[in-house]
């Protein structure tokens, strides 16, 4: 994680953030989309402005040495990075302040603070990396059965315990973050290669809790295939699943968990799949005429069996306001790896697809094209650019995503419906014309995961009712066509009513009685998935 701790208001750690050429770049784009040279930027409260309540709970002397109530640590866990947190923590709303932050080393450490947490009649929420985009980590709890909240922070269980060579797997503590869980893997030519946006700023039990979305493109795209057994601490005591390379012996207790959103238990361990190191690589960048035509290409790649590595494409305004294209052509972004044999005939089978559906290759190195061209632009803008939040909100600027996945039939009128929705819902909240965006995630053999980008113009004193307007009609409007309220950024407290809508009831109470079972006392993460 490096020496400075993670800012408690902002994306990555403190001193980090955008350069002043990728400030200029961004806020550049929203001046021309706007027509605006300056936009109306209030200042952001610093740390020692803030004032939280006083603590509601202590805890007991045996766990003192594990716990905090200093700001810092209670401000850092309040919140994640989706926009309505960004918001409150721009005007000083820190009302969701755990009253104590909990730092177990280990997993007696973990169980003795859901014990005292319980008898104090407390929530308690797991927290990773805080990288959540859907209200994953907030825990208000004025008003609530709860006296208290308590973040319970994994960071200290972050090993590599064990690496088995021969089956390619490793046992992990779910603390640990992204870039310190390859840097142990790394002396053992393994990698997990699964990569998020947050990658640096997130952890395995954050990941698994959340299926979250990865590196893959294609076949391997959730964190759900690479879990081989996992190790789960609940309230009622320890779950853990047997190490399997698969298995048909009833309901898969591994997915009861993957997913679970910390409501079930938090993941102290599992075992994860490993792979070799990619040492062959090939990459290209592809144009298209429109977005569609580059869709149906995706669709034949997809299709082929030939499951690339990297297999985006971007609409001409999304590649225009990541710089990788002039807003004239929809870009496909396209990779192959492997740590066993080359891969140029996968490469040259792929392109051909793409010709077919009239895309245009750039001329690069096939081997340094994932770094090169519109691919290396856009990688390095998908890297960079939540930073860009801390300073455009408080320019009143409402930019945020969703995403999404529908079958091949249902794509392209799918697409027109939430878009248009989503632009009209834009007008309404603001006044002000603004702009939706799409591109491709993550491909299928049945169909696309679409991630749309709206922009908008708000207004100081009224960002969370027009953002909460555009994230209802667009939602509404990837329920009412067929869609998932969410590929891969999990259900949290933002997409709670569009998921009551798309799961079947009786699951949902299947649900509740798991949670009755593993936590009586209804005390882990509340408000998501179900409710107590």
């Amino acid at each position: 994680m490096g020496s400075a701790r993670l800012k408690h208001y902002g994306w990555g750690r403190e001193g980090e953030g955008m350069s002043g050429a990728e400030q200029a770049f961004v806020l550049g784009r929203y001046r021309q989309k706007f027509g605006r040279d300056s936009f109306d930027t209030i200042a952001v409260p610093k740390l020692d402005d803030l004032k939280l309540r006083e603590p509601r709970i202590v805890p007991p002397r045996a766990l003192a040495e594990i716990c905090s109530i200093d700001v810092y640590n209670r401000a850092a866990h309040a919140y994640g990075k989706s926009y309505p947190d960004y918001v409150r923590g721009m005007i000083g709303d820190y009302d969701a302040a755990p009253d104590i932050v909990a730092y177990p080393r280990n997993e007696a450490e973990i169980a003795a603070v859901m014990d005292w947490a319980g008898g104090a009649g407390a929530a308690l929420t797991p927290f990773g990396g805080g990288s959540s985009v859907c209200g994953g980590v907030e825990c208000r709890v004025d008003g609530s059965r709860y006296k208290a909240a308590v973040a319970l922070d994994m960071r200290h269980l972050g090993r590599v315990v064990e690496v088995d060579k021969t089956s390619r797997a490793a046992l992990i503590e779910g603390g640990a973050y992204g870039p310190a869980l390859e840097a142990q893997l790394k002396p053992h030519g393994m990698t997990l290669r699964h990569f998020p946006q947050s990658f640096e700023y997130s952890t395995l039990g954050g990941w698994i809790a959340t299926r979250s979305g990865g590196h893959f493109a294609s076949l391997y795209t959730h964190i759900d295939d690479f879990v081989e057994s996992i190790r789960v601490v609940t309230p009622r005591g320890v779950v853990e699943t047997r190490r399997l390379p698969g298995s048909g012996a009833g309901p898969s207790p591994d997915r009861m968990f993957i997913g679970s959103e910390g409501i079930l238990g938090v993941i102290s361990q599992a075992w994860m799949r490993l792979q070799a190191r990619p040492t062959f690589r090939a990459g290209a960048s592809v144009r298209f005429a429109d977005f569609f035509a580059a869709a149906r290409a995706v669709r034949a790649v997809a299709q082929a069996g030939l499951y690339p590595s990297n297999c985006r494409i971007l609409d001409p305004q999304e590649a225009f306001n990541t710089g990788a294209a002039d807003g004239s052509v929809a870009i496909m972004v396209l990779g192959f790896e492997s740590g066993d044999h080359p891969v140029e005939a996968w490469m040259a089978r792929a392109l051909e697809c793409c010709a077919d559906h009239g895309g245009t290759p750039e001329k690069a190195d096939a081997a340094a094209a994932h770094l090169e061209g519109a691919a290396g632009l856009w990688r390095n803008a998908f890297i960079r650019m939540p930073y860009a939040r801390e300073f455009l909100t408080p320019a009143a600027l409402i930019n945020d995503t969703f995403e999404t996945a529908i079958t091949w039939d249902r794509f392209e009128s799918f697409h027109d419906s939430v878009k248009a929705a989503t632009e009209r819902a834009i007008l309404e909240a603001t006044g002000i014309k603004g702009e939706v965006t799409c591109r491709f995630t993550h491909v299928y053999p049945d169909g696309p995961a679409p991630y749309f980008s709206f922009h908008a113009l708000g207004r100081h004193g009224a960002l969370l009712e027009q953002w909460q307007a555009i994230k209802d009609a667009a939602s509404d409007a990837l329920i009412d066509a067929g869609g998932t309220i969410t590929h891969h950024h999990a259900v949290g407290r933002d997409h709670r009513k569009w998921y009551d809508r798309q799961r079947p009831e009786l699951f949902a109470a299947a649900l509740r009685a798991a949670k009755r079972e593993l936590d009586p006392q209804a005390m882990l993460n509340p408000g998501v998935l179900i409710d107590p």
